[in-house]
């Protein structure tokens, strides 16, 4: 049985920016092939993809729509079509000349929607047809959502309805699905995404320092927070509860690292930090290519916090547990680890959270029984069983 990891076409695979989805696939094949299975990316054409050690079987898009818009406007979306049907064409002429029964494994909403819609009936029996539901939308209250997705997700309701398997990453989903939208919950599983601990480690004591050394961190008590920079990561709702401990503290630093979508809110972050007078201690560190430099901060960092008002599941969290750093989350995300985190409920939560986890005297934790229990190898074999059912 052969399984095609269906890459989104936002940007090529491996991704040199932080694109989860792009991550999720890229781990999954490479976990497929360690632990024996037949598993090949399907990706969009890049002409200056990254090395990499896996097989990629790519499609070709005008050259227009090659580069990546992290501001995910109109451009974003004309690509996500263009490249949908392009994708469509290269997988029905893969189930054409197959004699086996395969296993494409979709990420995208656009991308499984207009398969769906331009394959017929019969060349869909020679695939099994798997949907990961990585939209964080499902995340939410029914009440809070429903407008939204009967207007907006469309297309994913379609997805969810009309694939033979849907992996979700949290029970809300889940509910919904069958609930709100009928899903036969036999065909929904959940299953959570993994952790590259080889990537994401604990580093000695000395590389800290030599890397807080050339980034001009030297002394500094780090909280770092990673996600793209937009409302919904809340890194302007951070620094809000971080102001008073800062201007207290002035050898701590709060960073924050992701692609910017919404200027505005940047620009609002580093206005807030201005008019507390903390602008010192308040830095944007970019974009940070996913593994050894993200991993580098992750270590720097007393403390990692994730803020954000909605979330389908925090893989920037369990990578940051795994590299042994203490991690601070909202009780508002409806989504669980096996522990690993504290949780706060309030501003004043948080900011003792944060304090106790500064103060920590105790060295780097050693997660690997809690990183075993999210390695890629192990989740690669939740979903071959998964596809094998």
């Amino acid at each position: 049985m052969r399984i095609y990891e269906i890459g989104t076409g936002y940007t090529p695979i491996p991704a040199q920016m932080g694109a989860a989805t792009e991550i999720v696939v890229e781990e999954l094949t490479r976990s497929f092939i360690k632990n024996g299975e037949d598993a090949v990316i399907v990706d969009i054409k890049a002409q200056n993809r990254a090395k990499i050690d896996l097989p990629i079987l790519e499609v070709s898009v005008p050259k227009v729509f090659t580069k990546t818009d992290v501001s995910l406007g109109i451009m974003h979306k004309l690509k996500r079509v263009v490249y949908s049907l392009s994708l469509a064409r290269k997988l029905k002429s893969i189930l054409k000349n197959t004699n086996e029964k395969v296993v494409l494994h979709f990420h995208n909403q656009y991308n499984l929607f207009f398969f769906l819609k331009l394959t017929s009936k019969k060349l869909l029996q020679k695939a099994t047809v798997a949907y990961t539901v990585h939209s964080y939308i499902w995340g939410d209250e029914w009440e809070k959502i429903e407008k939204t997705v009967r207007k907006k997700y469309f297309q994913e309701i379609f997805c969810v309805k009309n694939a033979d398997k849907v992996l979700v990453l949290n029970d809300i989903t889940t509910d919904h699905f069958v609930k709100q939208l009928g899903v036969d919950k036999a065909k929904i599983i959940k299953v959570q995404n993994g952790v590259n601990t080889t990537k994401y480690s604990p580093l000695s004591n000395e590389e800290v320092d030599n890397f807080k050394r050339k980034q001009g961190l030297e002394g500094k008590k780090i909280i770092f927070q990673v996600g793209s920079v937009c409302e919904r990561k809340n890194q302007l709702g951070t620094v809000e509860m971080l102001t008073d401990y800062l201007k207290q503290n002035p050898n701590t630093a709060y960073l924050y690292a992701g692609g910017v979508i919404d200027g505005e809110y940047q620009n609002a972050i580093m206005e807030k930090a201005r008019q507390n007078g903390i602008e010192a201690q308040v830095k944007y560190v970019g974009e940070l290519a996913p593994g050894e430099e993200l991993n580098r901060y992750y270590n720097a960092a007393k403390v990692s916090v994730f803020t954000s008002k909605l979330e389908s599941f925090g893989l920037v969290i369990i990578e940051a547990i795994s590299s042994g750093t203490p991690v601070i989350v909202g009780s508002n995300l409806m989504f669980t680890l096996d522990g690993g985190y504290s949780i706060y409920n309030d501003e004043k939560e948080f900011v003792s959270s944060v304090k106790a986890a500064l103060e920590e005297k105790k060295e780097k934790t050693n997660c690997s029984r809690f990183a075993e229990g999210y390695s890629w190898d192990r989740v690669a074999k939740q979903h071959k069983y998964i596809f094998s059912k």
